[in-house]
């Protein structure tokens, strides 16, 4: 069974190495994840207390030097303003699913969502990205992320085909929501088969 990140690809534009190396950057990545995962159920005033113990406890902890970036970047997505309501009544948090993937075969493909927004006419897939180098424009997004979102809207169509997909990658560094067009995370997918 493949996962999304299986599916090759750059990640990353030139340049966000020279800000953390890999290891790191993924380790910061899944810390902000488990942050905006959990603190939108919380309360505003315990935010930053729930925050330090779920940053600070269980696998691979957050030093506390870290703590207070972490938690500055992932409340400035939680407080940032949006044209799809991110964290409304019909959106849902890191969501797994299992499809089979038209670019390898019909292959098993497993992931999970970071974000889904389920309406009775559109179902929004938004992926949390921390990369410290932001493209300027959906044609500019690294191969790997595009294949990815493809993969998500394609498991998707399978289980909603009579709605309209829509993706988009959160950009935690500027807590911007960038929407991008189905046609290029769908032709980012169909290159899965040849590379």
């Amino acid at each position: 069974v493949l996962s999304p990140s299986d599916l090759g690809g750059a990640k990353a534009l030139p340049g966000e190495a020279n800000v953390l190396d890999q290891e790191a950057a993924m380790r910061r990545g899944s810390q902000l994840h488990r942050l905006i995962e959990i603190l939108p159920e919380v309360a505003p005033d315990r935010r930053a207390r729930v925050a330090h113990h779920v940053l600070t406890t269980g696998e691979d902890p957050a030093l506390d030097e870290e703590v207070g970036d972490l938690l500055e970047e992932a409340l400035g997505v939680l407080n940032a303003s949006y044209d799809w309501d991110v964290f409304g009544t019909d959106s849902l948090a890191e969501v797994p699913y299992t499809s089979q993937l038209s670019a390898k075969g019909g292959q098993m493909i497993h992931g999970i969502i970071d974000r889904l927004i389920i309406t009775p006419d559109h179902i929004q897939i938004i992926d949390y990205k921390s990369n410290a180098v932001i493209p300027e424009q959906s044609e500019d997004i690294p191969e790997g992320l595009l294949r990815q979102l493809g993969a998500y809207a394609e498991a998707m169509a399978q289980i909603y085909p009579d709605r309209t997909i829509e993706t988009a990658i959160l950009w935690t560094r500027t807590a911007e929501l960038a929407v991008v067009p189905l046609d290029i995370v769908m032709s980012a997918l169909r290159r899965t088969a040849t590379s």
